[in-house]
């Protein structure tokens, strides 16, 4: 039988060291887990230090605040400047080449001058991607109609409504939202001007304005100014030759009832609803694209 030999009497005592950094002497311990740190691995807590280990379970355990319809509460706008970025970009590739546009902007079908149709364009030959690119792109600065006013408008539509509706939905619903909305827009040209070459983001702005709208309802706060708003985009809409009131109304529609689902989730069941409906217009709207182009190509 052996036993540990016992220090002798008034010899050196041991040091202490951080346990992350052995070679640091220290006599400072966690106020969770008592092991010593250093400086370096101090974190001020409401009582005396704690590791950065203890600091990071911590922080898990911390519910993230939210925002009445469910999102996470964002300071900065990101998805807002985003959106706005990937429209200047579609126009400086406007600029650049003018065959941006015929390319990439929203068309059903195409017709020569003879009204003979010229396969390989459009939507319903297989170009589905039209009917978002087509959201993102203006009217040229030198191609006649509404010129450089178009982005414009809709930037500054953007800039002034998008940062408050993605704050109060969140960024993933704002996204969301918004590409619904310009889906939307697009979906009913389709329907119902397939032979209309469109582009623009209006119908995802209206669908914002919708939006807006119904959520100021839901927070019960006066919206009789996003009304005046829309009521004079709709004036302009029916009056002015060369704007596409399919885009609007089909956007408007769209971010309404997006918007409807979002701010009338019950709590209980926010997140699935939620989801469940961005998903259920998504196929709505898919269908519908599925359903014209039979009609065309049949």
């Amino acid at each position: 039988m052996s036993t540990d030999p016992q220090p002798e009497p008034g010899g050196p005592a041991e040091v202490p060291s951080c346990y992350r950094h052995p070679g640091r002497e220290t006599y400072v311990r966690c106020t969770r887990c008592d092991r010593y740190i250093c400086p370096a691995c101090m974190r001020e807590a409401a009582v005396g230090h704690q590791c950065v280990e203890c600091v990071q379970a911590a922080n898990k355990t911390v519910r993230q605040p939210r925002t009445t319809f469910g999102g996470q509460i964002t300071a900065t706008p990101v998805v807002t400047y985003t959106l706005i970025g990937l429209n200047l970009l579609g126009y400086l590739a406007e600029v650049v080449d003018g065959n941006v546009v015929t390319r990439f902007g929203m068309l059903g079908e195409a017709y020569n001058r003879f009204g003979q149709l010229l396969p390989g364009w459009g939507v319903a030959d297989g170009e589905w991607y039209r009917l978002i690119t087509g959201a993102f792109l203006h009217s040229p600065p030198n191609g006649g109609g509404l010129g450089i006013t178009h982005i414009l408008f809709n930037m500054w539509a953007l800039w002034v409504i998008g940062p408050q509706l993605e704050h109060l939905l969140g960024r993933t619903r704002f996204a969301v939202l918004y590409l619904l909305a310009a889906l939307g827009g697009n979906v009913l040209c389709y329907l119902l001007a397939p032979d209309v070459l469109g582009v623009g983001a209006s119908g995802a702005i209206y669908g914002l304005f919708g939006a807006y709208f119904v959520v100021l309802k839901r927070l019960r706060a006066d919206p009789k100014g996003i009304v005046i708003l829309l009521a004079i985009n709709l004036v302009i809409t029916f009056s002015v030759p060369g704007i596409s009131w399919q885009a609007h109304i089909g956007g408007l529609v769209t971010g309404a009832a997006v918007a409807l689902a979002y701010a009338y989730a019950p709590a209980k069941y926010r997140q699935a609803v939620q989801v469940g409906a961005s998903v259920a217009v998504l196929v709505l709207l898919v269908a519908l694209v599925v359903v014209k182009t039979v009609q065309l190509t049949a």
